[in-house]
């Protein structure tokens, strides 16, 4: 990592702030609309106090550290502080964190990411460095990753998407029409916990009619607001007893909002995927997961609603007559080579590959 105006980050920086980022992500999905945030205070090799942003509306993640080392009898004059996103500077509904931090006497900062907010962007930092306190800012990845999705929906009135498909080697989903599961386990629990991360599920309605998967989060977990299911619907109705519309077994109450379905206007044979998303932004949706079918995929690509991709293959070759492809019907052409890979991993025996959507 680099620093900059003069401070040097070292490894045992980079070691600190990815423990704040791994606080952070403890609370990815709970904190929108505001980012997931964490925080560390250290002096000579030694844990003062830990936090991060839990929800919205609670304590931000450096005032969590401080209480840690209030409470655990521990001084942090002149020690260092690691947080995710540099500390906020304006006002809210929250103290700023600028200045508990200059009050409390940390000595140096190091910020993973100054605030994408145009309106606040570097204001904390300042505020930091005109009282004295050294502020090592670093263009980190994993911090700019925590903070994606806040990013694009501070300047959008779209939600986040992200597109989830699983294929196999040579492009198809199942060898037949019906249900068939063509990633292994680990992927599978890699998925739920994207739609944990998420304010809200998206399947069409094929999926529905052909899976009639429940589409809820294992295990359930109280969350600040509830949990979404989004059905994309066509001309025919969904029967009522599909999985997707019951109460979830064992869920807590008030966990998932009642059954979202999107059906097209009247005289329309689609859904018009652009002005649902916009609607599902206002009812307070910032970030979705798409997880298909073939045809919502394509024409969410097609019609470029798909800011990150997540794409599973499995090391097998499923075509055959009737096989489904992974994406179907949408004309792809326009969008052109300039997706940037930024995760190759392998899961179980599968591989999982994400990307971009290029901005043009």
């Amino acid at each position: 990592m680099e620093g900059r105006r003069g401070y040097a980050v070292n490894e045992l920086d980079a070691t600190y702030l990815a423990r704040a980022v791994e606080l952070a992500a403890r609370a990815l999905g709970d904190t929108a609309p505001n980012p997931p945030v964490g925080a560390v205070i250290v002096r000579d090799g030694r844990t003062l106090g830990e936090g991060w942003h839990h929800r919205k509306g609670g304590p931000h993640a450096e005032a969590e550290a401080l209480r840690a080392a209030s409470e655990s009898g521990e001084d942090v004059r002149g020690a260092t502080m690691y947080v995710t996103l540099e500390p906020h500077d304006h006002e809210s509904t929250m103290p700023r964190c600028s200045v508990a931090v200059i009050e409390a006497g940390i000595a140096r900062v190091v910020v993973g990411a100054l605030d994408p907010n145009v309106r606040t962007h570097g204001q904390g930092v300042e505020r930091l460095r005109g009282a004295g306190v050294a502020v090592d800012v670093v263009e980190d990845p994993a911090s700019l990753a925590l903070i994606e999705r806040f990013a694009y929906t501070i300047g959008s009135e779209l939600p986040f998407v992200t597109l989830k498909m699983a294929m196999s080697l040579d492009g198809y989903i199942s060898p037949r029409g019906g249900t068939y599961r063509v990633t292994g386990e680990a992927a599978r629990e890699r998925v739920n916990d994207l739609r944990a991360a998420h304010d809200a599920v998206m399947v069409g309605a094929g999926t529905v009619r052909v899976d009639d998967p429940l589409l809820t989060i294992r295990p359930h977990r109280t969350r600040v607001k509830p949990y979404a299911r989004v059905v994309v619907a066509g001309a025919t109705p969904l029967a009522p007893s599909h999985r997707v519309f019951a109460e979830p077994a064992g869920a807590p109450p008030g966990a998932y909002r009642p059954t979202i379905v999107l059906a097209p206007e009247p005289g329309a044979r689609e859904v018009d995927l652009r002005a649902a998303l916009i609607a599902l932004r206002a009812g307070g949706i910032e970030t979705v997961l798409c997880e298909g079918g073939p045809a919502l995929a394509g024409n969410l690509l097609a019609a470029r609603l798909v800011e990150r991709i997540v794409w599973f293959v499995a090391p097998a070759f499923l075509r055959t007559p009737g096989a489904v492809p992974v994406l179907a019907g949408a004309d792809l052409s326009a969008l052109g080579n300039g997706w940037a890979f930024d995760e190759v991993e392998r899961v179980g025996n599968d591989l999982m590959i994400t990307a971009r959507l290029p901005h043009v």
